[in-house]
């Protein structure tokens, strides 16, 4: 009798799906050009003196264009995960956006800067309502002062379960970084409760 040997199984690869959002200006499409292994998709338009008391940036930001639908990178963690990330945009008058770019994901990113870190209550907002896990990635602008991170929390009023980490989003390294402790902090969030034996109630004696 003759013996072929089967070739074995292929590995299931996993994909997931995580949304990266923020504020106006923050280094969101920075962010997902630095960790995406492929070329990044961009939907980016000059910004012209039309949008001049519309979106407003910092004085010294240097940003001549801005992101008008998505950005779109891939990345793979590991032989078997492999990682799809969407940029928000991050202008107000785009929000409508957001609940199409976020259908499906497991987790999102919340990019903060501390030189403006009001502009990301608004999408803490969004994922909390939502009930989506997040994690807040402080993105380290060069000349911004530096906090620390439980001084960042209590700021943004989130709790201790949060993962709040310091980021520089032109970093590949930095942003992967990033996108591991949101996987994790999302498998942490969507393991199941380990369910509960009920007690045999406990008869004291003497009770009748």
């Amino acid at each position: 009798m003759d013996f072929v040997l089967s070739s074995p199984p292929a590995e299931r690869i996993t994909s997931a799906k995580i949304v990266v959002a923020g504020g106006f200006g923050v280094g969101k499409t920075t962010f997902v050009g630095a960790m995406s292994e492929i070329a990044p998709v961009r939907t980016e338009a000059l910004m012209t003196r039309a949008s001049v008391g519309v979106d407003e940036l910092p004085a010294a930001s240097a940003k001549v264009a801005t992101t008008v639908a998505m950005d779109f990178g891939r990345i793979t963690l590991a032989d078997d995960l492999v990682l799809y990330v969407f940029g928000t945009p991050g202008q107000h008058r785009f929000w409508f956006m957001w609940d199409d770019i976020v259908q499906g994901a497991i987790v999102a990113v919340v990019l903060v800067d501390t030189g403006r870190l009001a502009d990301g209550f608004s999408s803490i907002d969004y994922f909390e309502a939502r009930g989506l896990p997040f994690v807040v990635a402080v993105n380290q602008f060069e000349g911004t002062r530096r906090y620390d991170i439980e001084d960042v929390r209590e700021a943004l009023a989130l709790p201790g379960d949060v993962v709040i980490m310091n980021c520089d989003a032109r970093s590949r390294d930095s942003a992967k970084e990033v996108l591991i402790a949101a996987s994790e902090h999302a498998l942490a969030k969507l393991a199941p409760v380990p369910a509960t034996l009920p007690k045999r109630p406990v008869r004291v004696r003497g009770a009748h």
